[in-house]
């Protein structure tokens, strides 16, 4: 699963042999919101699943062990989706075609999930969500390859938007929905996103025509690996590398457990249950992470400075992590809520304008983004392990505290970066 923003490349740094074929005026009228339908599915599968009904199935099946279990099988899984999207973006390339890919992962990942809805052991839910990710990774490699496959250069600022605008509202829709189904049949709740996803990748598959293009060849592991030895090579990229690094791995440490978190740590109001939190704090979150991207961005073009407003998101972020030390109370989830909505969003706004200032080489701009997705990815593995090992020693208190220095340690790195203001 990768839940941070797609990158769209550039006409420069695109791989050779891409060949491009731009769409024309109708049918790029036509992809646009399909855009954001498709990514908002995607998001609605991820978030939902992983953020409620997965740590849910896992209690179910082990109440007492529930962190340790949810750790091994959302780190196992993030190892996997990191191993496999690439791969089904190969495969993707060397057909020519992305529209088969995105249907046939699309209605496999609802297979997948109902088969997932079925386990009834730690073991078979780490299966059943290995299959869904497999099945996702279709879907997102091949989507994610449209862009730059059929939008003209001039566009893809508002194909990214549309792309974006997805993230806050699949997350806001997906986290609400599977409460639905909890504590009654999450099995069904699996059923459901799966015809989400399912219907989506049906719809778009109809809407936007495919195009064939010329097969890439793909780049060997070995170029691969030397391509992020030269890239990190330059020191400016590395320190971005190492803050979007830290700054995720904080981040994902604290939201993967969040439903435990609401379970275990944070004394809510009574007659409201933590699932029925989860789907009230969501779209407050997503919100508040849309207005601050949108906000960030702006203020950060106007004003010409990247990291004075990096820095003040990431240590936005850290001391959010700290309110529900201090205030472990359903007030404090919502200040919370609210400040890592602001703090993220800007971040994640700013810190993407940065990278593309300190990129090695402007030839190579594809490829360079590629190696800071591994900053995105790379988290999503650690932080579960990092996570449930420090709530079985440390308990809850000292998740956020840890989440909170890694995440200012991200902070600092910003003031490493020389060439950019």
């Amino acid at each position: 699963m990768n839940t941070t923003p797609e990158t769209v490349p550039t006409a420069p740094g695109e791989p050779a042999g891409a060949a491009a074929v731009p769409l024309g005026k109708g049918p790029l009228l036509r992809l646009m919101p399909m855009l954001t339908v498709a990514n908002a599915a995607m998001y609605m599968v991820y978030m939902g699943i992983g953020a409620v009904l997965l740590p849910l199935q896992v209690e179910q099946v082990d109440p007492a062990n529930k962190v340790a279990n949810f750790g091994l099988v959302a780190g196992v899984a993030a190892i996997f989706a990191t191993v496999f999207n690439p791969l089904a973006g190969v495969l993707s390339d060397r057909s020519g075609r992305r529209n088969p890919w995105i249907l046939g992962g699309g209605l496999a990942a609802l297979g997948a999930l109902a088969l997932l809805g079925q386990a009834r052991s730690v073991l078979l839910v780490a299966i059943g969500w290995c299959l869904v990710q497999a099945m996702m990774n279709i879907y997102q490699a091949a989507l994610t390859a449209v862009v730059p496959d059929r939008v003209p250069v001039e566009r893809r600022g508002l194909a990214s938007a549309m792309v974006g605008i997805g993230t806050p509202i699949g997350t806001a829709v997906g986290i609400s929905t599977a409460a639905v189904f909890v504590p009654g049949d999450i099995a069904l709740g699996y059923l459901v996103m799966g015809a989400v996803i399912a219907v989506s990748a049906v719809l778009f598959t109809a809407v936007v025509r495919d195009q064939r293009r010329p097969a890439v060849r793909s780049v060997p592991l070995r170029g691969q690996f030397r391509a992020f030895a030269v890239t990190l090579r330059s020191a400016d990229f590395r320190w971005v590398f190492i803050g979007r690094f830290l700054m995720m791995l904080g981040f994902f440490a604290v939201s993967l457990f969040q439903i435990y978190i609401l379970q275990d740590h944070i004394a809510l109001p009574a007659g409201l249950e933590p699932e029925e939190a989860v789907a009230f704090i969501a779209p407050i979150d997503a919100g508040f992470t849309l207005l601050a991207t949108v906000l960030g961005g702006v203020l950060s073009d106007r004003t010409g400075r990247r990291k004075p407003l990096i820095f003040v998101s990431s240590a936005l972020c850290a001391v959010a992590m700290l309110v529900p030390v201090v205030r472990p109370d359903w007030t404090g989830m919502l200040i919370f809520t609210v400040l890592i909505g602001l703090a993220f969003g800007s971040y994640l706004a700013v810190d993407t304008a940065l990278v593309t200032l300190v990129l090695p080489s402007a030839g190579d701009a594809a490829r360079d983004m590629g190696v800071l997705n591994v900053a995105n990815a790379g988290p999503q593995i650690i932080a579960p392990f990092l996570a449930s090992a420090i709530v079985g020693s440390l308990g809850y208190d000292g998740l956020y505290v840890i989440a909170a220095l890694i995440t200012l340690a991200g902070a600092v790195s910003v003031f490493f970066v020389r060439n950019v203001r």
